[in-house]
């Protein structure tokens, strides 16, 4: 992927490699990078470093899952990355 030169650009470009890209705003970057950056700062910081890109990949594996059951695909796994990062911030509490 010579010439990626923003995240944005590498989304667009891993998504269109994966054959995702007709998933529309479950990999708009505009919807992807917060959701998922806020989620694993939140995990890093609450649980482990290491913890974070594990989540992510859990997170993917379960919108995965959830994505033939219909409409609502985006809001889920929003819900389920907030979900997490909360638990990480509690963890993180003293």
């Amino acid at each position: 992927m010579p010439g990626v030169s923003t995240l944005s650009d590498w989304i667009d470009d891993v998504a269109r490699e994966l054959g995702i890209d007709e998933l529309g705003e479950l990999v708009d970057p505009e919807v992807v990078q917060p959701l998922v950056l806020d989620m694993t700062r939140d995990v890093a910081h609450g649980v482990a470093r290491p913890a974070a890109p594990i989540t992510a990949y859990l997170l993917g594996l379960a919108a995965g899952r959830a994505a033939g059951s219909g409409p609502g695909e985006r809001e889920l796994a929003q819900g389920w990355a907030e979900h997490l990062a909360a638990r990480a911030r509690e963890r993180a509490r003293p």
